[in-house]
């Protein structure tokens, strides 16, 4: 080590700790925390024997275990964890936010040589913001829904620098939200957080954090919740950022794929410890800990000889009646237009959707966010009621159902939504949240009881869990509770609206393996809508793609993932996070930018503006959806692969 330090002993250290050494992972070093030598250089960000307990009077674990890293200037860490592993505890640790009933037990926190628990509430203050910003996984709570974006981030600069005026902290914001590639930033500066997407919503929270020219950047999960192409905009935007702004970067994620596209150096947490550490493609290829090697195996692949895809749709169902009919349905809203005083603006929000799904087949619906594909859900469960075009189910056109036929036909399919946090009563037990369905359709007393306590078995409940209040749940056992409701009604047709995609790889894949055995035993068809290409590449036999209110593209999985027709489905597949090579080039597939508004649909094809094959006529005429013969399905594109 350079100043004549000792060599690092560490069995897992790696550059992070010493710089000037190469590492190698040795198959038989132990799963322990590790304490590396310190570099000569001053970190920004130092962790030093970090330890945190819950501490309640029923209850006291730990949630970090001596944790120990640092982070030089420019840095650009990753930190992968399962659901559970103390990623967010860690998160908020290294802010000197650790709150009741959580408190630090042992270990230190610097930042620029300054230990944070040993600072003033003030000190902290003007340390949070100006020299350390962090960004969580949920960018709507971020913000104070009544007041414009740029106004809220250009307040809270002028609260952590104080003497800067507003023409200056406006311009700093508008400066960012260009940086960041938020278009028209001038006039999203003025807008609310209700007016921006998730994608932009993440963007303005990466400004937010940034706002005041912190050394070092906490990112939490944030690209979890966002669709493909625009959590690949993220990743190369902070890759810019640590290299333009000179930040430093711990980034956190239960992905091992998203890591990869990111980060350098890699961090394995389980149970709170540090059980891994090395050059991320190093660990990848030869992964120490038993548990790493779970997290990689259990990494989706898409491409490759060991792809498990699943089979096509058996021929009896293909030549069965639909399950569920959709032809040419149409929703738009009427919303206030706030630069006239009367004025209205509609929002097609699905512009045209025909769609079949035959009994026993899995279909994927898949979009960048606003594409329309939750407000076509909300159609097909009949929450909501097209403006024009038919919904058939079972043979019965859902609107000339009436009063309890309507009711009766309801148990015979079911939504599931993406948050399993708001989506079950807080004061309800699980228990009485899965009978509430039953109250509702008339099953009481003991056949009702026998039914819950049979489906909470089903789906991996204990019967100790029925008098569990949600708050005490993970977000896995909460999202069984959402499936128990549901299939306690027997249904025959399930709508999983992003049910999986606020859980990490591996709960995943235990609730996919539970949808697998419920499909076998009642012979439930799914309908799937999901940003997560790899989810669908898993479970679904063919696969709808929709943008800005249209299905586009739609054919069975091997044609969409390996041959797929429309470049826009070309430019989704080029941006998942996996570990095996793609066909699908991101320089020559990837879009920038975010899709067109709903409120102002351009002429011709909507793709247009961001497509790389576009011609003059892509700008003029909107395509038709055309069948690709072959069995090869269909797709709306002027000028498509063949």
């Amino acid at each position: 080590m350079p100043g004549g330090s000792p060599p690092c002993r560490a069995p897992s250290c790696c550059s992070l700790c010493c710089p000037s050494t190469s590492w190698e992972p040795r198959l038989n070093a132990p799963a322990t925390n590790f304490s590396p030598a310190r570099s000569e250089r001053t970190p920004v960000l130092d962790v030093a024997g970090l330890s945190v307990e819950l501490a309640r009077e029923t209850e006291s674990r730990v949630i970090l275990d001596e944790v120990s890293f640092s982070v030089p200037e420019r840095g650009l860490i990753g930190i992968v964890g399962e659901s559970g592993a103390g990623k967010t505890v860690l998160g908020r640790a290294l802010t000197g936010w650790v709150p009741e009933p959580l408190r630090q037990t042992a270990g230190s926190v610097s930042i620029d040589g300054r230990v944070l628990t040993t600072l003033k509430p003030e000190e902290l203050r003007q340390i949070r913001g100006r020299t350390i910003g962090y960004i969580g996984s949920d960018p709507g709570t971020s913000f104070d829904p009544t007041i414009p974006i740029g106004v809220q981030i250009a307040q809270k600069l002028r609260a952590v620098v104080p003497g800067t005026s507003r023409d200056a902290a406006k311009k700093r914001v508008l400066d960012l939200l260009d940086q960041v590639r938020i278009p028209s930033a001038a006039r999203r500066f003025d807008e609310y957080p209700y007016q921006f997407s998730g994608g932009m919503l993440q963007r303005a929270a990466i400004v937010d954090a940034l706002v005041a020219k912190p050394k070092i950047l906490i990112c939490d999960n944030i690209t979890q919740p966002l669709d493909v192409t625009i959590a690949a905009q993220i990743v190369r935007l902070l890759r810019g950022l640590e290299r333009d702004l000179a930040t430093a970067i711990v980034f956190f994620t239960a992905s091992i794929p998203v890591a990869k596209e990111l980060i350098d150096d890699l961090l394995v947490l389980e149970k709170g410890r540090i059980i891994e550490r090395g050059g991320i493609g190093a660990v990848i290829a030869k992964p120490v800990s038993p548990h790493t090697k779970r997290l990689i195996d259990s990494s989706p692949r898409i491409w490759g000889q060991n792809v498990d895809v699943p089979r096509p749709a058996p021929a009896k169902e293909a030549k069965s009646e639909p399950l569920l009919l959709v032809a040419d349905v149409v929703k738009t809203y009427r919303v206030p237009d706030r630069t006239r005083f009367t004025g209205t603006l509609d929002v097609k929000a699905v512009r045209g959707v025909t769609l079949e799904i035959r009994p026993g087949e899995n279909v994927g619906l898949v979009g960048e966010s606003g594409c329309g594909k939750s407000t076509l859900s909300r159609l097909l469960s009949w929450i909501e009621e097209p403006d024009a075009g038919r919904i058939v189910f079972q043979g019965k056109d859902m609107a000339s159902l009436r009063g309890k036929e309507r009711l009766a036909m309801r148990r015979r399919f079911q939504l599931l939504l993406q948050d399993p946090y708001n989506c079950l009563p807080p004061h309800l037990s699980v228990a009485r949240t899965i009978r509430t369905s039953l109250d509702i359709h008339g099953v009481k007393g003991a056949e009702a009881r026998d039914k819950v306590r049979a489906v909470m078995h089903e789906v991996g409940l204990k019967d100790e869990d029925a008098e569990r209040l949600p708050i005490g749940m993970s977000a896995g056992q909460r999202q069984r509770v959402n499936i128990a409701r549901a299939l306690v009604l027997e249904p025959t047709l399930l709508i999983l609206d992003e049910t999986l995609s606020s859980l990490d790889p591996a709960e995943q894949s235990r609730l996919i393996d539970l949808f697998e055995r419920l499909q076998v035993k009642h012979g439930l068809t799914y309908l799937v809508i999901s940003h997560d290409l790899a989810l669908v590449r898993k479970v679904c036999n063919r696969v709808a793609v929709m943008y800005l209110g249209k299905i586009v593209e739609n054919a069975g999985n091997a044609q969409i993932f390996d041959q797929p027709s429309n470049p826009y489905t070309r430019a989704l597949l080029s941006a998942v996070p996996v570990l095996d090579k793609g066909p699908f080039n991101p320089a020559e597939c990837l879009v920038e930018g975010e899709p067109p508004s709903p409120i102002n649909v351009p002429t011709g094809c909507s793709f247009a503006s961001r497509c790389p094959k576009a011609q003059d006529l892509c700008r003029t005429d909107e395509p038709a959806f055309t069948p690709l013969g072959d069995g090869r399905g269909g797709v709306a594109c002027h000028f498509p692969f063949v």
